[in-house]
């Protein structure tokens, strides 16, 4: 049985958000306890909440000390490392999404001219076309008459390269046809 997914906002029934940060602080102490053992890490977790009298700490409290005077006595730039934080994180968030929405343009536009370059061939008209589609459009025949050339300069040594063995073959056999 699958799951629904969880709408991230803010939970506004009093008694339900309660159960919710009980059962949530829970599974996330047993995460940072399994990917302690799994991975052989050092790890810890304080955890404050509003319903609790007091903060909740994993492994022990010295175990917390002990993980943050180890992070403490890392050099700056070995702390900071792999750290981001919201800013940044989203910054890399939009990079990512406009290079993947950038790709999809090119792909989608590539497509488009495709379609009109086919429909051109089968009669239809490029009288709706302005000079920015009819650019295009060069690229992409260019492009496909690049890729047919490759194509027929590779069957080409193909057929060399068979025709050179069917004769030495004949040459073989002593000028007998296989």
């Amino acid at each position: 049985m699958t799951r629904k997914k969880v709408k991230l906002a803010y939970i506004t029934n009093d008694s339900i958000r309660k159960a919710t940060f009980k059962k949530r602080k829970k599974g996330l102490i047993k995460k940072v306890s399994e990917l302690s053992t799994l991975c052989g890490i050092d790890a810890c977790a304080i955890l404050y909440g509003p319903y609790d009298s007091q903060h909740e700490v994993w492994p022990s409290p010295l175990g917390v000390q002990h993980v943050v005077a180890h992070f403490k006595k890392m050099p700056e730039m070995e702390q900071s490392k792999k750290m981001v934080n919201q800013e940044s994180f989203l910054k890399q968030r939009v990079a990512k999404g406009n290079e993947q929405l950038k790709k999809q343009r090119k792909d989608n536009r590539e497509k488009e001219i495709t379609q009109v370059m086919f429909q051109s061939l089968i009669g239809k008209g490029l009288e709706t076309l302005n000079i920015v589609d009819f650019f295009d459009l060069g690229w992409m025949i260019d492009h496909n008459l690049k890729e047919i050339t490759k194509r027929i300069e590779s069957l080409k040594k193909e057929a060399q390269s068979l025709v050179a063995a069917v004769g030495q073959l004949i040459i073989k056999n002593g000028g007998q046809v296989p």
